[in-house]
């Protein structure tokens, strides 16, 4: 194992290529710096310099170990800010699950602020879909959950709190025969069309489905724009956030139908393990419980503005 000294060493003389510049580098006089370069060619017992010419050059053997030795101190600066950062507070990596019915974009001026922190901790993201949520912070592949739907299950240490509550619209293409249906639509009219529903992620249960209707044919897709894609083009029905499908309405490519049984909104929830509370996820706990954050978060964007 090298020391930092020869480290630092090696990677002084490969810039300089001169001992007596290297010296002036590390601040110390040039014969304690050949005298070090000699101790590591007979620590090593290989000739690590090529002394013959003007210029200092490393050997084959010398340019190897150099190379080394310039991966070893970026390793140990690695190393170094990821202790002193673990030691102020700060998590190695937080991983951040949000829920698919969530818009990423919204995260994007977050993420930003946080970088600005110089915080050293890595940010990992990744999405689930509606149990799949709740159980990603469950079995340790999130540290924080964002938007996840339905009441929150027992989970050992967990503490919450609600982000907002998203409206639904139940909505058809035009060339649906659904479209042209009157009144508000029954059980047994809407049960009679495949449903469109976006797969739950959960990994050990069925799964579950919003406003799903027993015996009622689907179309599983993977996120809520091919949802609203799908509805859109006629393959299914179902409901879908208000407000991200907004223009879809306002143009007539989606037709908004009344239902007897309408749907309740959905409260949406931010939620983590009380045992793991570093100051990055306390951080982005304060970030989400601004208002206009969540705002941002829970009406989403317009998907095809």
């Amino acid at each position: 194992m090298l020391s930092e000294d020869e480290l630092a060493l090696l990677d002084a003389i490969r810039e300089t290529g001169s001992l007596s510049r290297a010296a002036a580098r590390l601040g110390k006089a040039p014969s304690t710096i050949s005298h070090a370069a000699r101790q590591l060619e007979t620590r090593f017992d290989a000739l690590l310099f090529d002394r013959r010419r003007y210029r200092l050059q490393l050997t084959p053997a010398g340019q190897l170990l150099a190379d080394e030795a310039s991966r070893l101190m970026l390793d140990v600066s690695r190393m170094t800010q990821r202790v002193r950062q673990i030691a102020s507070g700060w998590e190695d990596r937080l991983w951040i699950v949000s829920d698919e019915i969530l818009e990423f974009d919204s995260l994007l001026p977050v993420i930003r602020a946080f970088d600005a922190l110089d915080s050293g901790v890595t940010l990992r993201f990744t999405h689930e879909v509606l149990s799949g949520t709740w159980e990603a912070l469950r079995d340790g592949r999130a540290d924080l959950i964002v938007g996840a739907t339905n009441e929150p299950p027992a989970i050992p240490g967990l503490r919450w709190f609600e982000l907002g509550v998203m409206e639904w619209v139940f909505a058809v293409s035009p060339r649906h025969p659904l479209a042209k249906a009157d009144g508000a639509l029954r059980r047994e009219q809407i049960s009679a069309h495949r449903a469109v529903v976006v797969a739950d992620s959960s990994r050990l249960s069925a799964g579950r489905a919003y406003g799903l209707l027993g015996g009622q044919a689907t179309l599983a897709v993977p996120s809520m724009r091919a949802k609203a894609l799908a509805q859109r083009n006629g393959l299914g029905v179902g409901w879908l956030p208000r407000q991200r499908v907004a223009s879809l309405l306002a143009s007539g490519e989606l037709v908004e139908k009344t239902t007897a049984d309408p749907r309740e909104p959905n409260v949406l929830y931010v939620a983590w393990r009380g045992d793991h509370e570093g100051r990055a996820l306390q951080w982005w706990l304060e970030q989400l419980r601004q208002p206009r954050l969540a705002k941002r978060l829970v009406q989403g964007l317009d998907m095809f503005a």
